[in-house]
């Protein structure tokens, strides 16, 4: 490991010598073993501004991390400066305006309690620890955003150190093109958003909850699942969301869950999701809570850490028969070493599809839903990555593009598979705002990235 001398830095560092370093270099994915050079919990935005100019005096790379979620762990390397935001998680509300003020390294737990306090939704994510930054800067797929929009849509301004170390606002009016940049393509690609300005929603007295299992379903119960939530999303309500999955399970074998939440009371939403408990032997749950007891009950079904390997495509057409029983029997067997295995679907249209294609970064305004695949191991020498690479090569073959917030280290094109037609205007960006590259990452818009990658030469890397 190199050796730096760290005057200069501000906020509190923390080095390999530290006793708690090997626990504060840990991610949310146990299967990236990254060791950094030094990692700095920035308290505000001069810790920031000096983080970023002592990475260049020293010719250090640096990363950028709120939650640590980032699935193939681009917010931490080896040997790179950590620049940590989550000591920097102030909120405020102002209501007669109905702003929401979010500091970068704020999580959807903080932001949940704190709105909610005032009896306010908000759409975020899932997961209680995933930095809102993040989430709402890579697009922001959450269980409201049928409803209200993804996290980027209820985005109005954003608060960036750059790569002089300086702040630069953008919104509809200043800075523009990356304000544009930043709903979609902004995580760790343009420079480190110290804050952000979001609309905030109508208050909201209760919301249901929906829970709809399957336990014992097997391939064809799945694909015949998978027919019939392609066929319900069309025309489903856009007061609900829900994310479906069919999994196979150390413990439980094979099965499906749906959960989500629906803005208005159960009996109408019993009425709505009535199509998917048609199956035979559904065990089902609809509860009328606080919308803080929904995202928390949801929230729960999260560990602290998992170690994991996955992948995420975009559905923008219908299967057919054959391909749901395909897809299905994607996981029909775990990988040697596995636990868990699943695809999940991730419900769009709603408000997601009235947005233009072209109105921010986040291009797939017209897919019906995310495809997410995933290997849950409890061992760091399981070949998890093979096993994702032969399942994806037929995912690809009956999906569209990749979403960025779900990354995938192999995949060929990736600019073009996360960002579509939108990258030679995303590189325009990168080039103006952040010239010399200094935020930089495996699959970042940066040219120094943009390489093609291929499975077979992926699945020997370790993440």
């Amino acid at each position: 490991m190199n050796t730096c001398n760290f005057n200069g830095l501000t906020g509190r560092v923390v080095t390999p010598d530290d006793p708690c370093y090997h626990v504060l270099r840990q991610v949310y994915n146990r299967a990236v073993q990254k060791f950094p050079l030094a990692i700095v919990y920035c308290q505000n935005q001069e810790d920031v501004s000096n983080a970023v100019l002592w990475s260049r005096r020293n010719h250090v790379c640096l990363r950028i991390r709120n939650g640590g979620h980032n699935y193939e762990g681009y917010s931490t390397g080896d040997d790179i400066l950590d620049i940590d935001l989550s000591e920097m998680n102030q909120l405020a509300i102002d209501e007669n305006a109905h702003l929401l003020y979010v500091q970068g390294g704020v999580t959807n737990k903080q932001l949940y309690e704190f709105v909610s306090s005032k009896g306010y939704p908000f759409p975020g994510g899932t997961c209680p620890s995933v930095g809102v930054g993040g989430y709402a800067l890579g697009g922001g797929f959450g269980l409201s955003c049928r409803y209200f929009g993804l996290g980027c849509d209820n985005l109005l301004e954003i608060r960036m150190v750059n790569y002089e170390g300086r702040i630069v606002n953008a919104n509809s009016q200043e800075n523009s093109d990356l304000f544009w940049a930043c709903r979609g393509a902004g995580g760790g690609n343009f420079g480190v958003i110290i804050s952000m300005t979001f609309r905030l929603p109508q208050k909201v007295n209760k919301v249901t909850l929906i829970d709809i299992r399957y336990p014992h379903a097997d391939q064809e119960k799945q694909a015949s699942f998978l027919l019939t939530w392609q066929d319900w999303l069309k025309d489903a309500d856009q007061r609900v969301t829900l994310i479906s999955r069919i999994y196979n399970d150390l413990l439980e074998g094979l099965a499906i869950i749906a959960r989500g939440i629906f803005y208005g009371p159960p009996e109408v939403a019993f009425g709505i999701i009535a199509p998917l408990l048609e199956l035979g032997g559904v065990k089902y749950s609809l509860k009328y809570v606080t919308f803080l007891e929904a995202v928390t009950i949801i929230g729960d079904f999260y560990p602290p850490f998992e170690r994991f390997k996955s992948a995420s495509r975009f559905a923008v057409r219908d299967f057919s028969s054959c391909e749901s029983f395909n897809i299905a029997g994607l996981i029909k067997e775990r990988a040697e070493g596995s636990v868990y295995a699943s695809i999940s679907f991730y419900a769009l249209g709603g408000r997601v599809a009235e947005v233009d294609v072209d109105e921010t970064a986040f291009f797939y305004r017209d897919a019906h839903f995310i495809v997410w695949l995933d290997t849950v191991f409890e061992d760091n020498r399981c070949n998890n990555a093979a096993w994702v690479a032969d399942k994806f090569c037929y995912l690809k073959s009956v999906t569209n593009g990749s979403y960025v917030n779900f990354p995938y280290a192999c995949l060929p094109c990736y600019l073009e598979e996360y960002y579509g037609t939108h990258v030679c205007r995303l590189k325009k960006v990168k080039e103006k705002y952040d010239p010399l590259n200094i935020f930089t990452f495996p699959q970042g818009i940066g040219e120094f990235y943009n390489m093609d990658f291929t499975a077979s030469n992926c699945c020997n890397l370790s993440w």
